[in-house]
């Protein structure tokens, strides 16, 4: 008898404890953006994703609120103070208004930023090093020389470096200028053509045939307009075209760098991962992704007499691919 009795008694008490277990071990976590949109809908689901392989199930061990403050600063505001008062485990801001109103109102809570490219220039962190804050987080910024070092990938020959833009865009003239700098050592120099409208772009692309072994866009409005255009004068000639994103490569160029709103989402989850193992994010530095995806266009690189090297190979992300049966141009339909 009285061993049934000791048998019943470790048994509620291993109830009790695992019950008192599971409860410690529930997490809480918070995800604000200021504004529910494609893009910050990914990141969430790039965030759930890291947290559900890592075991963390919604109901069970994790408790996740989202916050979307609609577009309102003073929604983003109150919102944020509502989110601090619940003292989650860590607070994931979709971008840097987000940042600002949860920053507000805590220097305990850990918060983890995504979408941010300059924090520190945003004084959402004191620099690039651990911040020894509550704050730390993955930037989205690709810095030029992961772009230079692409285009030696895709064409190791190549020497002069064909660029197109708008001279009257002042975001396009400072971003040829950087890029001119990062080529400095590299072996490449680059070949400038401007132009003021997008009907001008595929004879400027044309005029560039002779003189350049490869192209390279950035995010310049006028060439954006006409970039089919310069993507035919590119399969035409035979050169690799560069682009400057996923639209890019979609749009006809051979590949690109590029960091999805899933990609910064799985980023931040993953350090968002760190901190509810414990990690203190004042220790955990700013996050540049080191490795930032190769999406290339299949279709492009035969047109472009483009071949990927086996290494290459290996980490790049196929957006089109090359179709057995014949593909219909969608500018057709």
């Amino acid at each position: 008898m009285k061993i049934n009795i000791f048998g019943v008694w470790l048994f509620a008490f291993g109830l009790l404890m695992g019950s008192a277990g599971a409860s410690a071990q529930t997490k809480s976590v918070a995800i604000f953006s200021y504004q529910q949109d494609e893009v910050t809908a990914e990141m969430t689901e790039g965030i759930r994703e890291v947290l559900r392989t890592a075991g963390f199930r919604e109901g069970r061990n994790l408790r996740l609120r989202l916050v979307d403050a609609q577009g309102s600063s003073e929604r983003a505001l109150q919102l944020a103070l509502d989110t601090v008062r619940g003292k989650p485990d860590v607070v994931i801001v979709l971008s840097l208004p987000a940042a600002q109103a949860v920053m507000k109102y805590t220097t305990h809570i850990p918060v983890v930023f995504a979408g941010i490219t300059d924090p520190v220039a945003s004084e959402v962190v004191s620099g690039w090093g651990p911040s020894g804050s509550n704050v730390t987080g993955v930037t989205d910024a690709l810095p030029l020389q992961k772009r230079v070092a692409l285009i030696k990938q895709i064409s190791p020959q190549a020497r002069r470096v064909g660029v197109i833009y708008n001279p009257t865009d002042a975001s396009s003239v400072a971003a040829v200028k950087e890029f001119q700098e990062s080529l400095s050592g590299s072996g490449l120099i680059a070949i400038e053509l401007t132009v003021l409208r997008p009907l001008e772009v595929g004879s400027a692309a044309r005029s560039l045939i002779e003189k350049v072994d490869v192209f390279q866009t950035f995010l310049d409005p006028t060439v954006n307009q006409a970039y089919v255009a310069l993507a035919q004068v590119a399969n035409d000639a035979r050169i690799p075209l560069l682009g400057w994103d996923t639209k890019d490569v979609k749009a006809g160029a051979v590949a690109a760098l590029d960091l999805t709103a899933h990609d910064l989402g799985s980023a931040a989850g993953r350090l968002a991962l760190r901190v509810l193992r414990g990690v203190k994010p004042g220790a955990i530095a700013p996050e540049i992704i080191a490795h930032p995806p190769v999406y290339v266009n299949m279709q492009a690189a035969t047109k472009q007499s483009v071949t990927f090297s086996a290494a290459l190979l290996k980490i790049v992300r196929p957006l089109v691919r090359v179709d057995a049966k014949p593909t219909v141009n969608p500018a057709a339909k």
